[in-house]
């Protein structure tokens, strides 16, 4: 690796670690709905609303899932502060 494409390299990943992840439209409808209908059972707690997102959503992979809990859990501290 030459010296220009090492400094390329780790500003690219440096930058990486300050960027948030991207969500798909999926997640984001899938978390809209489920906050629409069963806004009160979600709390602040990722390991709280784990069980219950899997109540309600026949989701195919368990990182499918997480995603979608931690984006409630994200959106659902986000309105408490506000």
């Amino acid at each position: 690796m030459k010296t220009d494409e090492k400094i390329i390299f780790i500003k690219n990943t440096l930058l990486g670690c300050f960027m948030g992840r991207i969500k798909t439209a999926l997640v984001k409808r899938i978390t809209e709905e489920l906050i629409e209908k069963y806004a009160s059972e979600f709390t602040e707690s990722f390991d709280e609303n784990k069980p219950k997102v899997t109540q309600h959503i026949s989701a195919s992979s368990k990182k499918l899932r997480n995603i979608i809990t931690g984006y409630i859990t994200r959106l659902h501290r986000k309105r408490a502060e506000a």
